[in-house]
This record gives C-alpha cells, structure tokens and sequence, in this order.
C-alpha cells in the first residue's frame, strides 16, 4: 500500500485579503513616519530593513486603493477618466 501524498496547502482568501493598514489615511501616516525615521538615519541594520519592508508593503497598499478608487470613478464617469477641476 502507498502512502497518501502530502496535499500543499493553499492560503486562505482572507488571508491574502487581509489590508495592511485600517485604511488608506492609515497607511499613509503609518508611511510618513517610517520616512522620517529613516530620513533620520539613526536605525539599527536591522531595524532598518524591517521598516523598509513594511514601507514597501503600505507604498503597495496605498497604490492599490487609489487604483481601485481610479477604477470606481472611471465606471461612474462611463469608462472615462475625467479631469478634476476644483475651482
């Protein structure tokens, strides 16, 4: 008799719909202050990698919500994506 073969496991959907940050204003504050501590240059190796990272995942996280936005809007305005004139 043969052993059964190992099943992979897949990540749940929630696990890779789980957001970053609470919102976008979140991510962007959470960003900002990753900046400065880096523009401080006062961080450990380590530390600083870590903070890259976790740049770099809410940079995505943000540019996705504006895509997504970008996208609703295009469907309100009929495909097109008009200018913002606020006068």
């Amino acid at each position: 008799m043969t052993p059964p073969s190992p099943r992979t496991t897949k990540p749940s959907a929630t696990a890779t719909l789980d957001p970053v940050a609470p919102s976008y204003e979140a991510a962007l504050d959470e960003l900002e202050q990753l900046v400065s501590q880096l523009d401080a240059g006062q961080l450990p190796l380590d530390q600083l990698l870590s903070r890259y990272q976790r740049g770099a995942q809410l940079l995505a996280f943000c540019r996705a919500r504006l895509d997504a936005v970008e996208d609703q809007i295009k469907v309100l305005e009929g495909g097109e994506l008009k200018t913002w004139n606020a006068e």
